[in-house]
Formats: structure tokens, sequence, C-alpha cells
């Protein structure tokens, strides 16, 4: 994306899309007018890298949320990985090729929700063959692993098999995501943990007080461990105006917590809402988010960091060397 003369590496954690596509309303290789994200409309935006989720509705869970999410892994491969001018990103070499061909776009697989994992390790290895760099171990219910946050108040931390997952996640470079998690949860992730965890799409709880929200220490613990948290443009996680001035606001919420702008990205959200943010309806309009933070006094480097870069730099940490 050029933006005040310069080039902004764009990246999104999280995107819901790909759901349209399996539930046959649309594809993500073609531009619409409905919905908020495709390929098309990414290109149009000089949008870099999105996240993709896979997530499995809950009428398919616990029984039927395996073949659902290798319905969604099918359509990414199917959509995105027969795209000429796209580039599925599952590591290092991949993302390099993305962020050196000019003109291109590209995709990467995560879950939202694990139910379909289980307890079996086995198939968090096959997810990463399959091409999933990204994993969050809940959506809002209690599974095997962990209470999502629909269970708070009161929800439960990490079950004992939920540990041994982070354990895994971590000997392959699996991202783990702590977003939908309930607050216990977050706080076993972070003691279990020897790699950075990220909130794909996450805001701040002292602007907005809602269970999917960081609490400032949160925030800072996200932070201390070396993660990136995803600012989402959801109405109701933002409490108050619904535009891009209170987008801005847990934006400056955040580095003010953090102390410096290097663990804040983007977390759209795109295609996961009801009600659209005033200003941000659609991919096409992230650049006018960019000009706001300039216009409450971000300087060009933590624009940058922010749309962005801070995921990239993750990335090539979080991913094994030679991946490709």
């Amino acid at each position: 994306m050029q933006w005040h003369g310069r080039t902004l590496h764009t990246v999104d954690t999280h995107a819901d899309s790909l759901g349209a596509t399996v539930r046959g309303e649309r594809r993500v290789t073609e531009r619409h007018e409905e919905g908020q994200l495709d390929l098309p409309r990414m290109r149009e935006a000089g949008h870099t890298l999105q996240f993709f989720s896979c997530f499995v509705e809950p009428a398919y869970k616990p029984e039927r949320s395996l073949p659902r999410l290798l319905q969604y892994i099918d359509a990414f491969w199917q959509e995105v990985g027969e795209d000429a001018s796209a580039v599925v990103v599952t590591g290092r070499e991949s993302l390099d090729r993305l962020l050196t061909t000019t003109g291109a776009v590209g995709g990467a697989i995560s879950v939202e929700g694990a139910e379909a994992l289980a307890t079996d390790e086995f198939r968090l290895r096959t997810l990463w063959r399959l091409g999933v760099r990204l994993v969050s171990f809940t959506w809002n219910q209690r599974n095997a692993l962990a209470d999502g946050a629909g269970e708070d108040p009161g929800g439960g931390g990490l079950s004992r098999a939920g540990r041994t997952m982070v354990q895994a996640m971590n000997r392959i470079g699996m991202v783990l995501d702590v977003s939908h998690i309930a607050e216990r949860g977050f706080w076993d992730i972070m003691d279990v943990t020897e790699r950075a965890p990220i909130a794909s799409h996450s805001n701040c709880r002292a602007l907005c007080d809602h269970r999917r929200n960081l609490s400032d220490a949160q925030v800072r613990a996200l932070a201390e461990k070396g993660g990136v948290q995803g600012i989402a443009f959801v109405t109701d996680f933002l409490g108050g105006r619904h535009d891009l001035e209170r987008v801005g606001d847990h934006v400056l919420h955040q580095l003010e917590v953090v102390g410096n702008d290097r663990h804040i990205g983007l977390g759209s959200d795109f295609d996961g809402v009801e009600e659209y943010v005033a200003g941000l309806e659609d991919v096409t309009r992230l650049p006018a988010l960019f000009d706001h933070l300039s216009h409450r006094g971000l300087s060009d480097e933590t624009i940058a960091r922010i749309a962005g870069q801070n995921y990239i730099d993750f990335l090539y940490e979080a991913w094994p060397a030679g991946s490709e």
C-alpha cells in the first residue's frame, strides 16, 4: 500500500470472509459489493497479508467440527491457493516472496476455536501440514482444552490437555491466539507457553468493559511476552462511538499502556460482524484509519508498525527457520 509516499506492508490477523465461500454465498477470488473483504479489494487497497479464519459454527460442534473445518481449509486452497497472483503464506520463505513481489496479495489460514483438535496432538500436526499457522483454543464456549470468553464471569482455565497442546504448538511453531479465551485461560497460557502468543482481534477493556476485550494487565502481559494485540473493528468491542475515532482511542490506549509501538497491529474481524464501523466499511478503507492515526499525532514509523510491520517481525520470529 502506498501511503504518505512510502510503502506500507499491511497485515490483518482476523477476517471471517472464508465463511461466505463455504456457505456458497460468494467467492473471495471475485470482487463483491457485499461483505467486507475479497482478494480483488485487497489488491485495490494494496493490503498485503490476510489471515483467513476457519470458524466452525456452533451447530457443528463437537462431533462434526473436524469435517467442517476441513471444508474451510479446502475452500481456502481452492480459492486463495488457486489464485495466480496470490501467495499462500505458510512460513518465512513464502512471506519473503510475498513482501518482494510487486502487486501480490497474501493469505494464511487460521482456526478460531480448536474443537476439531479434540485433545489429539496428531491432529495439530496434520493441520500444520495442511497449511494452518494460527490457532485459538476457543470461540466463546467451553471445550476440551479451555473455557471460552462466553463462560465468563467464572470461566475456567486450561485443562491438562490444553496445557499439553500449548507445548505441542510451541514445538512446531504454530502461533497461539488468546482472543476468545476466558481470562483464567489467558493467564494459564502466559504461564505455560515458551513462545509469544497473539491476540488476533481483541480491544481494550479499560475503554469498553466487554468480556472479549483485554484488561490493562493482560495488554501489558501480552507485550512483555513478545506478543501482538490486533485491534478489532467491532462495534461491540469499541464502546461509545462506532467510528474511526473510537478505533483510534483503543490504539492510543494500547500504546500508552505498553509504552512502545512494537506490540500492536490490526485484527479487523471483517465479515464477522453485522454492524460495520463507520469509516471502516471494508478493506479498501484501511488508508482512512492510517490518516486518522496520523491526525492524532502518531508518526509514520509507528503507523507502519501498526499497519503490519509488527506482525511481520513477529511471524519471522515465530515460524521455524527454513519454513516455506
